[in-house]
């Protein structure tokens, strides 16, 4: 493809021809990989989970020095310590909070001695250091809340889309969602990073995002093949693909228009901004490749499956009930390629035109048959 063409592409001016239905196992096989992965990191390595889920120890105290938030990081990473993932914000312009794991692992000795680094460091002394064990902010009954409303919009999409288009197109879909979900899960199993109620807002709104590019496709599908004059020249199959070339590039450039943003979040927002930005990211892309890799074909490995469509598949490709192609002999007795029995026919009868009309120019000019003469009448 030519620099020109691609740019056209991208621009709208023109259709790609992708065979993205036709080549669906390539991709089911990519997604089954990638979900095995996930599961694998769900299973062994297990989320990890942030004191918002799992309680821990709140730590407070007034800043008198010029202090960042890097600054009182190094010391909770530092050894023994080992706090990497705990939570800093200075409240204001001179309050300090640290939300951190509870600090039962550590030793009287190796507690007092962070206690001491951190009075050090911001100017005051170890008993204007308050620190507290706090529960979970968000709690089994958030938890169940949510996953509840969660169980009710997805019924309630499933119920959307069944009556908007059908029950079929709503399986897929419902796949698609899952597909996101558990990669993104996966992703942060194998990273390890830490999942937050920012991570959790950021999954919710990934489901709606790729709901919404789902829907746009399955629209377009649905408008070109109850065409009656586009399933006599094609498959279902066929028309699909063709309905999601004429959608792709809107689908891929409304996906890079919510990246852009949120890979700005990523690299310069702050701690919170950025947990929220990598669900989203992780989210929007695997959300706009299962609304275009898995969501449509899922829907035409169904639909395939229906007698209407199998009976205008055998018809096109030559005799009802079978997908046989018959080879057309060439001039020195060795078969050609193979092409379908309807097209055989067709070009032998052209051939005897062909022969005929040779005959009939091959004859000489002499021999040809006069046309009789007209009778005088009397």
């Amino acid at each position: 493809m030519s620099l020109r063409r691609a740019l056209d592409t991208f621009r709208g001016y023109r259709h790609p021809e992708f065979h993205i239905v036709q080549r669906r196992r390539r991709w089911m096989i990519l997604s089954g990989t990638v979900i095995a992965l996930s599961l694998v990191g769900l299973v062994f390595r297990g989320l990890n989970y942030s004191i918002d889920f799992t309680g821990g120890t709140l730590i407070q105290y007034q800043l008198e020095a010029d202090v960042s938030v890097e600054d009182i990081r190094d010391v909770l990473a530092a050894e023994p310590y080992a706090r990497e993932g705990a939570e800093v914000q200075i409240l204001g312009e001179d309050r300090v909070a640290i939300r951190t794991t509870a600090l039962t692992d550590m030793s009287a000795e190796e507690r007092t001695a962070l206690f001491d680094e951190l009075a050090e460091q911001a100017g005051v002394t170890a008993d204007d250091i308050s620190a507290q064990v706090v529960g979970p902010t968000w709690g089994e009954q958030i938890s169940r809340q949510a996953l509840i409303g969660l169980i009710v919009v997805l019924v309630a999409i499933t119920l959307y889309i069944t009556l908007r288009f059908e029950w079929k197109m709503a399986i897929g879909a419902m796949v698609a969602m899952v597909h996101d979900v558990l990669i993104t899960a996966g992703v942060y199993a194998l990273t390890g990073r830490q999942v937050s109620p920012a991570t959790v807002i950021a999954i919710l709104t990934i489901l709606g995002f790729s709901l919404y590019d789902t829907v746009v496709i399955y629209d377009k599908v649905k408008e070109n093949t109850e065409s009656t004059a586009a399933l006599g020249r094609d498959t279902y199959e066929g028309v699909a693909n063709t309905s999601m070339n004429q959608v792709l590039m809107r689908s891929v450039n409304t996906s890079l228009v919510v990246v852009l943003p949120i890979s700005s979040l990523l690299l310069f927002g702050g701690d919170t901004l950025k947990d929220f930005a990598f669900a989203m990211l992780i989210g929007v892309v695997t959300g706009a490749y299962s609304s275009i890799f898995v969501a449509t074909p899922i829907l035409v490995v169904l639909k395939e499956r229906e007698p209407r469509y199998r009976q205008l598949r055998a018809r096109l490709e030559g005799r009802p009930g079978e997908r046989r192609l018959r080879p057309v002999p060439s001039t020195d007795g060795e078969a050609e390629e193979a092409v379908p029995a309807t097209a055989a026919v067709g070009a032998a009868a052209a051939s005897k035109v062909t022969a005929r009309s040779g005959q009939t120019s091959s004859r000489p000019r002499n021999q040809r048959r006069r046309p009789p003469a007209k009778r005088k009448r009397r």
